[in-house]
């Protein structure tokens, strides 16, 4: 069943294509990851899937209504974490979580037994009567949370959910999303963090210039690399050689490991300089992107 639904949505701003009839669907209970370089379309998507722009053409479904024509029972159905904070500082972090039931439409009693059971899950329920001002960023984007959760949604946005923040806040926010997509919740993740969308999600959609230009499960988008193992190598110096530059290294995908090692040798060789390091290791989902956003017009 698909709870997300895109059918060839385009979008400008001040006459510049920003989406050019993109489609995908996201089942219920699958983690989808929406992949992209700044400025691909990434944000414009959600701010439509969220009701917060009408697309010039095409049609988006939430939950099985129109965002364009039934934007406010679309957004009933929704929770949204933002990468920037949209908490209040002056304001408790209870304050700020039955502030956002009352946008939702939440009775109180039910958003008082939602917000406690809440604030518990995530750890900053002793801290329910401070001023969100002197919380951690970990703490504030654990409130975030919290109120993305508060109308119990089918859909949750997360937008950069654990970016700069400490492994411990980082790894249990990872544990909730998966135990969001154990509960039957569907969520929509967009992220840098490559090994992040690598460990949680289900199947990544990469969006380029407006359009996507690659759909599949993460090991799916891995194979598209071309080859089964990356090699590795850092020369002693500055060399023309035939390997994508990665900082100071040189990444060569290749069936056959063996060979190219040995080609390597002897290149290093015929050039005079020296192989500082070369390992092997599988290609990541950061390969297969950077492959396909240089790749693919």
């Amino acid at each position: 069943m698909a709870v997300i639904k895109v059918e060839n949505i385009e979008k400008s701003f001040n006459g510049k294509r920003v989406l050019k009839g993109i489609s995908f669907k996201v089942r219920k209970g699958e983690i989808f990851g929406y992949l992209g370089p700044n400025g691909a379309g990434k944000t414009t998507t959600v701010r439509i899937l969220t009701g917060l722009i009408r697309p010039d053409k095409g049609k988006a479904f939430v939950c099985g209504y129109d965002v364009a024509k039934e934007p406010i029972k679309a957004r009933e159905k929704v929770g949204v974490l933002p990468e920037v904070s949209n908490v209040y500082p002056d304001l408790t972090a209870w304050q700020n979580l039955m502030l956002a039931s009352q946008l939702y439409g939440l009775d109180k009693k039910t958003a008082e037994r939602r917000g406690e059971k809440l604030l518990k899950e995530f750890g900053i329920y002793d801290v329910r009567n401070s001023k969100v001002k002197a919380f951690s960023k970990g703490m504030k984007q654990r409130l975030m949370f919290c109120m993305a959760l508060i109308c119990n949604p089918d859909v949750i946005f997360l937008d950069e959910p654990t970016s700069g923040l400490d492994v411990a806040s980082a790894r249990m926010l990872r544990r909730k999303v998966l135990e969001l997509r154990d509960e039957g919740v569907t969520v929509f993740l967009t992220s840098h963090n490559m090994d992040e969308v690598d460990l949680l999600c289900d199947r990544v959609a990469i969006i380029k210039d407006g359009k996507i230009i690659a759909e599949d499960t993460p090991d799916g988008i891995k194979e598209l690399v071309g080859g089964s193992v990356a090699v590795e190598v850092r020369f002693d110096r500055e060399v023309d050689f035939k390997g994508e530059k990665v900082g100071d290294r040189y990444v060569v995908y290749t069936t056959d490991p063996n060979e190219t090692i040995c080609k390597i040798v002897e290149f290093a060789k015929s050039r005079g300089v020296r192989i500082v390091s070369i390992n092997t290791r599988s290609p990541s989902l950061e390969d297969a992107f950077l492959k396909i956003l240089g790749e693919v017009a």
